[in-house]
């Protein structure tokens, strides 16, 4: 099938969006499908620009304004304006007359519901939303946003994309009862769909461990976003209740709005147990890992709806378990102990959180099998063969009946 892929991140980029559309592509390509992946790019000067990304898939990128490392206003508009831009410079590629059979969408951001709404009539095919988060519900949550006419707005727009997909697929089970109790009247169909990682293809780290000051220790490492939503102070709290234990150090590799914040607070604490690190090429990312041994996970504990946290993927692929502090509720958590790949609470407690650090590290120690359980669960449930065969025949299969 000609397959065309919309979303907002992708290589050279190094977030976890990027690295999952590159390796969904990758693998919808090995499956024997042709793909273009539509891109907005502020950086154009002209209309649009093509790119061979592989030998069946093309990346398109199109002129529009910026969203990235802009402020939260700048951003709100950019990403409002984003199909109207990149549906008109779309027009004036060599890709204006394209049919395809199948239109897949990453969400992160809401606002491409209206040029998915056009290609989808103009091509008459099936579309898959991706929704690797339910916004504007979890900006609430986390206080940013309230329940007025900025948050109807926004549940306008979120409302348009679910409208325009066939199938939407969620990242956890409890997503689904979101739908039950607040999108039933709309029949969608909504799926479970496993956040998904290809296999590494693993370049030398730029960073060195042993020879940072944190060499022989035990290295709890987070690699990603830095942001708000990822509820980052309880590691450094944990950090400064551990400061006089010699064997563990603190490492968080990544870029994010929240790292300035860290630092300062390491500084003002005196934390000689902690080193921060720009972010690193994905592919640097499992050769940093094979050195250190807990990942960590951070989820501010006022999110009411679920994740899996792309970072836990590449975790689980290195052997990693994870440890760290979750909002309660989390079908995470279930995961993490049916599978025995970690320990992470949802207590907000920093006795319970240094409690199941000590545990961890008696794991780490004295349990060999722990490394081949990760990269077990990694196989299983996280492939990105097994998400682009569902995203595919979700299309393909439902086209035929």
């Amino acid at each position: 099938m000609k397959l065309l892929v919309i979303a907002d991140a992708f290589p050279p980029m190094k977030t976890s969006g990027a690295v999952q559309i590159r390796d969904l592509v990758s693998e919808l390509s090995e499956q024997g499908h042709e793909v273009t992946v539509l891109l907005p790019d502020a950086t154009l000067k002209k209309s649009w620009n093509t790119e061979t990304f592989s030998s069946n898939v093309t990346a398109l990128r199109l002129k529009a304004m910026p969203t990235k490392n802009v402020s939260y206003f700048e951003r709100a508009i950019g990403e409002r304006m984003l199909s109207f831009f990149m549906y008109r410079h779309l027009k004036k590629s060599p890709f204006k007359d394209m049919a395809w059979d199948g239109l897949i969408w990453y969400s992160p951001t809401i606002f491409f519901g209206v040029l998915v709404e056009r290609l989808r009539k103009e091509s008459g095919c099936r579309t898959y939303l991706i929704l690797r988060d339910i916004f504007p519900e979890w900006a609430v949550d986390m206080g940013l946003l309230k329940k007025g006419a900025i948050y109807r707005y926004f549940k306008v727009f979120e409302r348009r994309q679910y409208d325009q997909a066939d199938v939407i697929g969620v990242q956890t089970p409890s997503n689904l009862v979101y739908f039950e109790e607040h999108h039933a009247s709309i029949g969608l169909r909504v799926e479970v769909l496993n956040n998904w990682l290809s296999e590494p293809n693993p370049e030398p780290c730029s960073i060195n461990i042993a020879d940072s000051p944190l060499a022989g220790r035990k290295i709890f490492v987070y690699t990603g976003n830095i942001g708000i939503a990822q509820g980052m102070d309880i590691l450094l709290d944990l950090a400064a209740v551990l400061q006089n234990d010699e064997s563990i150090g603190f490492m968080f590799v990544g870029r994010g709005s929240a790292v300035a914040e860290m630092k300062e607070k390491s500084a003002r604490l005196g934390l000689s147990n902690i080193l921060f690190y720009d972010e690193i090429r994905p592919n640097e990312i499992p050769s940093l890992l094979e050195e250190c041994h807990a990942g960590l996970i951070a989820l501010d504990p006022r999110h009411r709806n679920d994740n899996i946290p792309g970072k836990f993927l590449a975790y689980m692929q290195s052997g990693l378990p994870v440890f760290g502090n979750i909002n309660p509720g989390n079908d995470f958590q279930t995961l993490v102990e049916r599978s025995r790949v970690g320990q992470v609470v949802s207590s907000n407690s920093i006795q319970d959180l240094q409690q199941v650090a000590e545990v961890l590290l008696e794991e780490i120690e004295n349990d060999p099998d722990i490394k081949t359980r990760c990269r077990e669960l990694a196989k299983s449930q996280f492939s990105a063969t097994s998400a682009a065969t569902q995203v595919a025949d979700a299309l393909f299969n439902e086209s035929k009946r």
